[in-house]
């Protein structure tokens, strides 16, 4: 008897093994909003790392996380490094592309609570008076990340963050003096 249920515990942990391997090995999240301001505004909510405390939701999860700002106050080179609660961990996120009222591109790199480097994009797109904003983030998942997304649904969860730094972006841009 207690080989049968050993052969049949077995079988089940080669079958979870095989689902879990026959996971995408990309993910990308993605949300929208549209800004009532020029994309010059937007823009510069992104470009400039030091405005992303007005908007960014992870800060908010750690009003006590610390950043350490290097390179040039905005565009490529612009760097921070974070270290926060187990909410936010740690990490350093690099801009890497910077076109003026387009696209800005990041390097989004976890050391805590696990390893990863993801891209991050935000690109603006004019409508009239109006921006819609993109924010996307897309990396590699490792076999442990496969493993997780069978129980943490990776777009609800980052996504339901993007939606909330969109919006906190909105009233950022749109309080801002026009240029």
């Amino acid at each position: 008897m207690l080989k049968f249920i050993l052969i049949g515990l077995a079988l089940v942990i080669i079958a979870l093994a095989v689902v879990v391997a026959m996971q995408p090995d990309d993910f990308r999240v993605t949300r929208s909003a549209t800004v009532s301001a020029p994309a010059t505004a937007v823009f510069t909510q992104v470009n400039d790392l030091h405005k992303w405390e007005a908007w960014n939701p992870w800060q908010k999860k750690d009003p006590a996380m610390r950043l350490t700002f290097s390179g040039p106050p905005a565009g490529p080179g612009a760097s921070y490094s974070w270290a926060g609660n187990k909410e936010v961990g740690e990490g350093r996120l690099t801009i890497t592309e910077s076109r003026p009222g387009e696209l800005v591109r990041l390097k989004l790199e976890f050391t805590k609570p696990f390893a990863a480097t993801n891209t991050a994009e935000f690109t603006f797109r004019p409508e009239g008076d109006k921006t819609a904003v993109t924010w996307s983030m897309e990396g590699k998942n490792n076999y442990l990340a496969k493993a997780l997304h069978l129980v943490m649904n990776m777009d609800k969860m980052v996504g339901g963050e993007f939606e909330k730094g969109l919006a906190d972006m909105k009233v950022a841009a749109e309080a801002a003096p026009k240029q």
